[in-house]
């Protein structure tokens, strides 16, 4: 019987195994001197572009993103917002400040992917060379829209900006923790397969598109994580989404930490969502395709969120050492402490390249807090997961996403 057991351990510290290398290669690839990347030549002529905003109930935050936006934008540019099935003055505050304004009600079909849909549908009537799709309450980089446009517009693929989360210097621990597996999420893999030469996932806010591919897109959908789902779409249609680290969309988490929770609830229960879906989809993708790219998505989707990944390395780890008092082989255990010292050796990589402005040395005590603090969420995905498009509370004005 410990036999099997020990069969059983084996098969999963090695899967664990393949996860934790592929996470340690992407850090270390992405640690590595970047590719340059192209710019347009000086004779090629500026796509025209449509920034497209979707919103549920962003009044108080819609109007500063369209001022913002308006900043960056030419003549023949647009600015549609999409005010999807608001109960507040969204559209109206839209308007004030400038920019098109369309509503949306449709209670029984809700979620951001429709909302994309609908706006697609609307500039169809006179469509644009590049559309950028934004969240209503983000801040973008100087130079963003220009630059998004022009290298979606040169590769011919979807592009994804950098999207990161501001965080102030005294706010707590366990929100610059969370910053930090934001950072390795939305900047430090993507550069990583950048400079292996896989896509990347697309992050929901900050994606410029050429109106070729985003004009039939799969977008209408209730999906949580619609804009995961759509990179993995596109890509298997031949469509793999670029990362462009030059360019920055800037949020905040949400002020109150039961829309902080909500927040991670949302984007890790459709992570681990998707992963169940649309893992086994690329991997058989990639063997139809015969394309080492899809396979190098999945594993990337693969790989569950940082604290999950952690408190499972962790139960494998003790798994294997009873199997190990028990007189089983010590195989198991090798990889399973193997995988642990990836992850851990990744991470700290990460953490001294990219984070440590943001995440004091004294800081990282807090992690084994943070993770367990995170069980309760990891246990509710399997019997009340979260599948609604939801948005977090925050407070006024401050640009959060």
């Amino acid at each position: 019987m410990i036999a099997v057991f020990e069969l059983i351990a084996i098969v999963v510290a090695a899967f664990l195994l393949l996860l934790s290398g592929s996470l340690t290669a992407e850090i270390v690839a992405a640690v590595l001197r970047p590719k340059r990347q192209r710019g347009p030549a000086e004779n090629t002529a500026r796509p025209v572009i449509a920034v497209l905003i979707p919103a549920h109930d962003e009044e108080h935050d819609v109007g500063a993103t369209v001022d913002d936006v308006k900043k960056q934008l030419r003549e023949r540019d647009r600015l549609l917002v999409v005010a999807d099935n608001c109960t507040d003055k969204t559209a109206t505050i839209a308007r004030e400040h400038g920019a098109e304004a369309v509503e949306r009600v449709e209670s029984r079909r809700r979620g951001k992917g429709y909302a994309l849909k609908f706006g697609i549908d609307h500039l169809a009537k006179s469509p644009p060379d590049v559309v950028i799709a934004l969240d209503a309450d983000c801040i973008l980089g100087a130079g963003a829209v220009d630059l998004l446009a022009a290298r979606a517009a040169l590769t011919g693929r979807p592009v994804q900006a950098h999207y990161l989360m501001e965080v102030a210097p005294n706010a707590p621990v366990q929100q610059k923790i969370s910053a930090f597996a934001f950072a390795v999420k939305n900047f430090v893999r993507p550069s990583g397969l950048m400079r292996l030469g896989l896509p990347c996932p697309l992050t929901g806010t900050g994606m410029a598109f050429p109106w070729s591919i985003i004009r039939d897109a799969p977008l209408a959908s209730a999906n949580i994580v619609e804009d995961l789902k759509l990179g993995i779409d596109l890509s298997i249609d031949g469509h793999p989404a670029v990362f462009e680290p030059r360019t920055k969309v800037m949020s905040e988490f949400p002020s109150s930490e039961d829309g902080r929770e909500k927040q991670r609830r949302r984007w890790e229960h459709g992570h681990l969502s998707t992963i169940a879906r649309e893992a086994p989809r690329l991997i058989g993708e990639a063997i139809r395709q015969r394309r080492p790219d899809l396979a190098g998505m999945a594993l990337d989707l693969l790989i569950p969120p940082l604290s999950l990944f952690i408190l499972v390395l962790l139960c494998m780890a003790i798994v294997s050492l009873a199997l190990f008092l028990l007189g089983a082989g010590g195989v198991s255990l090798a990889m399973s402490t193997a995988a642990a010292g990836l992850v851990g050796l990744s991470l700290s990589i990460a953490w001294i390249v990219f984070a440590r402005d943001l995440l004091r040395a004294k800081d990282l005590i807090a992690i084994p807090s943070y993770v367990i603090r995170k069980v309760p969420m990891y246990l509710r995905a399997f019997y009340k997961r979260e599948g609604q498009w939801i948005r977090s509370s925050r407070e006024k004005g401050k640009g959060n996403c």
